[in-house]
């Protein structure tokens, strides 16, 4: 498995922006399928966007469309989600995956996980 560690949450007001980062351990990084997914509390974990390998985009959740950005360089072992215009309800423990695989939208489609960063939207 590959080893993950996320970064770059926090506190942050309605309409702000936050970059996390996820370094991975191995260079089986850079073959790998990843994604955020996130979980507030009491609720589901939840799929927020997913890369291929090779920088090409999957998927975004509605909720995350047209305001967060998924995107990766290999060359560091780094996954990062951008996180635009963010609203009290992005509030949630985001977690980076790696080696998924189709369909790449599940919590089950991924081999391994970060322990998670906390990000908090709230004036």
């Amino acid at each position: 498995q590959v080893q993950l560690v996320e970064s770059g949450g926090g506190l942050v007001q309605p309409g702000g922006s936050l970059t996390l980062s996820c370094a991975a351990s191995e260079r089986a990084f850079s073959t790998s399928a990843m994604a955020w997914f996130r979980q507030a509390p009491g609720k589901e974990r939840e799929f927020v966007a997913a890369i291929r390998w090779n920088g090409d985009l999957i998927n975004y959740a509605g909720a995350a469309k047209g305001r967060f950005s998924i995107y990766r360089d290999n060359a560091k072992n780094t996954l990062y989600l951008q996180m635009n215009s963010l609203k009290p309800e992005d509030t949630a423990v985001y977690y980076c995956s790696a080696g998924g695989r189709s369909p790449f939208l599940t919590v089950r489609a991924y081999d391994s996980w970060g322990q998670g960063t906390q990000v908090t939207v709230s004036a």
